[in-house]
């Protein structure tokens, strides 16, 4: 934002400069010759809606993005419909999960899988990368999970070649995307170790029928009245939640920043044409056409907009783009229509400001504002 009011007088002048040799209209040289003179006048006058466009983008964008990639389950959703017990952080279940209950989820229709994750007291296993979100726990030592029990839940991930038990970082069962080709890295335990270690969660993949939730839900929790049993649509719903408040918040940024910023622009239109009434008096004098003159003042403050609006949404692309990268390692995301016809509407409300701005000229530029004291 800040380069944008420093640079913005200097675009302007270059605009101004690059249509002066391109044009041979009266009311467009008088209006780039002003604009090269004193570009700072003429950015000024622009400078509130380019930075509400500035502001406006960086937002859509950023909570955009997030939305796009927290807010919508990842991969297959008959694969990535789970209910688990427990969770990352909690308590451990027990310290075996009894093999009738195993047996009976199992033999539920529409069952595609269990994983049994066992808490890691000793760290065993290298520490699994992760990405950490602002808000997120400090990642723990990572889960065991036997390779057998991992092929039945895809969507988490996958062991290396030969291994039998494989080190799974704790936020893979929680998260909202499928990393089926994601290798997690062996753990240097054995199967029946690892079966004598507490249990922190029990992790069921589904075909994503309703019947088949529930019914799973219903095992873990009389099984486990202590501990939530809790299927992805619920950690889902908490998101959703979390992100109507932030593009609620957006929507506050658009409706606040682009009427304050078309206040702005009309304001500066008009101390503009109060500011240089006797100038425009003595052109009217010496012969220029009202209808002239109205070009001038249109021809000012159009190009400086046009010129530095779309260098204001390329530089909000910019700065959201490296901070999601930065801060998040998410790619942005296109806005979808509604951020361009939104712009679009800006535009043409402002263009709208210039011209109802125009009449007061015929008004402050009479013969008498011509005269000296």
């Amino acid at each position: 934002m800040l380069g944008l009011v420093i640079a913005g007088p200097w675009l302007t002048m270059t605009a101004a400069r690059v249509v002066a040799g391109r044009t041979r209209r009266p009311a467009a040289l008088i209006a780039v010759r002003r604009l090269a003179d004193d570009p700072k006048a003429g950015f000024r006058a622009v400078s509130g809606l380019v930075l509400a466009l500035f502001v406006t983008t960086a937002t859509v964008s950023i909570i955009g993005t997030i939305n796009d990639h927290r807010g919508t389950l990842g991969g297959d959703r008959q694969t990535r419909t789970v209910v688990e017990a427990g969770g990352d952080g909690e308590a451990p279940l027990a310290g075996a999960v009894p093999a009738r209950l195993l047996s009976e989820v199992r033999a539920i229709p529409g069952v595609r899988g269990v994983a049994v994750v066992h808490a890691n007291p000793d760290g065993v296993g290298k520490a699994a990368n992760r990405r950490v979100h602002p808000g997120d726990p400090p990642p723990d030592a990572p889960a065991l999970v036997a390779c057998s029990d991992l092929a039945q839940t895809p969507m988490v991930g996958r062991c290396p070649a030969g291994a039998s038990v494989a080190a799974v970082d704790s936020y893979a069962f929680v998260s909202l995307q499928s990393h089926p080709s994601l290798p997690w890295p062996a753990a240097a335990i054995s199967t029946a170790a690892v079966a004598r270690l507490p249990v922190q969660l029990v992790y069921v993949a589904t075909d994503g029928s309703t019947a088949a939730k529930e019914h799973v839900r219903t095992l873990l929790t009389t099984a486990y009245p202590h501990h939530q049993a809790r299927t992805v649509g619920d950690w889902g719903t908490d998101l959703q939640q979390e992100l109507a408040g932030w593009r609620q918040l957006a929507n506050v940024v658009l409706l606040t920043t682009l009427p304050i910023a078309g206040c702005s622009l009309a304001v500066s239109v008009v101390a503009g044409l109060s500011d240089r009434r006797r100038p425009f008096a003595l052109l009217r004098l010496t012969g220029a056409p009202l209808p002239l003159l109205r070009r001038v003042i249109g021809l000012e403050s159009t190009l400086p907009l046009l010129a530095v609006t779309a260098i204001s949404i390329g530089t909000a692309f910019a700065a959201s783009a490296l901070f999601l990268k930065s801060q998040m390692r998410y790619d942005l995301v296109s806005p979808g229509v509604a951020y361009y016809a939104l712009i679009a509407l800006g535009l043409v409300t402002s263009l709208g400001i210039i011209a109802s701005t125009l009449p007061l000229l015929k008004r402050v530029t009479g013969p008498e504002a011509a005269r000296n004291g």
